[in-house]
């Protein structure tokens, strides 16, 4: 692969992972509720389920899943009803952040379960139509047939996960950010409800999204 190539390459791939979607949802979320350090368990296991579906995309089956209408209906509605379950339980039990603040006043912090934010990251990465579309045409342009397939792939594939990591902490720093101002002036209640509302609103486009 030649270095133009991966340019345009880490440009699109950029702009793709930069874009607000339900994984920087989640991850921000995670970083208001518990903090950017246990977001990283979310971003690595967005960052797998990344990697899945490009070594997916190199196998070829990621095109079977877009072009089988059953197949990729039935990935659409487990990630829709995923994001709409989120929503509802953000919307219902808020950020939690009441319960973190009185464990901070006593200088003892609960440690969130790192298994269940990875598989978060993890599920919500497998099961998000855009993810499975990107992987599967924007790999194969950038592949020249006549070099090895398996350096190429694999330069794309770091390439890619890298940039959705950063991207991701990120969004993460800025989240929590607002996390620490929300709190001062009595915010997350309202912060809470807003982020559910988004979270249920992205279940809803991900259940109407057309397999093109």
């Amino acid at each position: 692969m030649n270095y133009d190539s991966w340019l345009l390459f880490t440009s699109i791939a950029l702009i793709a992972t930069i874009t607000p979607g339900p994984a920087i949802l989640l991850v921000s979320t995670h970083s208001v509720t518990f903090g950017t350090k246990y977001s990283v368990a979310t971003m690595i296991g967005n960052v797998t389920g990344l990697f899945i579906l490009s070594l997916l995309s190199v196998l070829g089956l990621s095109a079977i899943i877009l072009h089988s209408a059953p197949i990729f209906f039935a990935v659409k509605m487990i990630g829709a009803g995923y994001l709409v379950f989120l929503g509802w339980k953000l919307w219902r039990n808020g950020f939690g952040l009441e319960a973190i603040r009185t464990v901070e006043n006593d200088d003892v912090r609960s440690s969130p379960n790192i298994v269940k934010l990875y598989a978060n990251g993890l599920l919500v990465a497998l099961s998000n139509p855009k993810a499975i579309a990107f992987t599967t045409a924007l790999f194969p342009q950038f592949i020249q047939p006549d070099r090895s397939m398996i350096q190429q792939f694999s330069i794309l594939i770091v390439t890619f996960m890298f940039l959705s990591f950063i991207c991701l902490y990120g969004y993460a720093i800025m989240a929590e950010g607002t996390r620490k101002r929300s709190a001062q002036i009595r915010l997350p209640g309202i912060m809470s409800k807003v982020f559910g509302c988004v979270f249920v609103g992205s279940g809803i486009f991900l259940a109407t999204a057309t397999q093109k």
